[in-house]
């Protein structure tokens, strides 16, 4: 009985380890066919948004995806063109588990951009919460009253045809206390196109055919936290560091 006993808890041991190589080793091919993708879209000469996939010829069993998506940070009002690569793949116990390597590949120039809120229809949602439509709204949002707003107006603080007050604008003369230097009152937005369309890139170029060409990808060197977010064993982080950075 205590040898049955010992025996199975051995048999539990070995299947645990047993099952977690194997998980390690499809872990690991996922994660290449996924950084395969990658570098396959960092050395293309230019990118347009796709979305592709299929099953990997290498690793049967193990499906992949490349995503070139577009994506508006609204906190410095610019747009980036950026690639998703995934891999998914079953585990012993029968879940599915996703490798995913995201790289931001570009700027998008202002006449891109505007293709591409006139393509969407995206240019009003992007002027939601940047612009108030009533000296209320405003005088609410900087907390003064509304013959303070028509003061700042006076003073310099530009709306735009509409009467409507861009946010930052509105900004410059509330953090100044409503005595913004010559300097800040350069800065304001004159057309709602300054808002949702950031200036170019110094340097950036667009292919013949309009699409993005790419700046040049800074070779990533992954760090051991790296690999322990993506589920790589403590144990393997030395063996395979190299081979990630290589």
């Amino acid at each position: 009985m205590i040898l049955g006993f010992f025996s199975s808890g051995v048999l539990v041991v070995i299947n645990r380890c047993m099952a977690w190589a194997a998980d390690s080793a499809v872990r690991m091919r996922a994660f290449e066919v996924a950084r395969e993708n990658m570098e396959k879209l960092l050395s293309s000469d230019s990118v347009k948004e796709m979305s592709e996939y299929g099953d990997s010829e290498k690793y049967p069993g193990i499906k992949w995806q490349t995503d070139v998506e577009t994506f508006y940070e609204p906190i410095t009002s610019r747009m980036w063109v950026r690639g998703v690569c995934t891999a998914q793949y079953e585990d012993a116990a029968g879940e599915e588990q996703t490798i995913e390597l995201t790289h931001w590949l570009t700027n998008v120039t202002k006449e891109q951009m505007l293709q591409l809120l006139e393509r969407e229809g995206k240019a009003t949602e992007m002027l939601a919460g940047q612009v108030f439509e009533t000296l209320e709204e405003a005088a609410a949002y900087a907390g003064v009253n509304v013959e303070t707003i028509q003061q700042w107006i006076d003073n310099g603080l530009v709306p735009f045809e509409d009467g409507s007050i861009p946010k930052k604008n509105l900004d410059i003369y509330a953090n100044s206390s409503g005595t913004p230097t010559p300097e800040q009152k350069q800065q304001q937005a004159q057309t709602p196109d300054e808002i949702v369309q950031p200036a170019p890139p110094a340097g950036e170029t667009t292919s013949p055919d309009g699409q993005v060409e790419p700046a040049e990808p800074e070779k990533k060197n992954y760090t051991p936290e790296d690999l322990r977010k993506m589920g790589v064993p403590e144990e393997l982080i030395p063996v395979v560091l190299p081979l990630f950075n290589s």
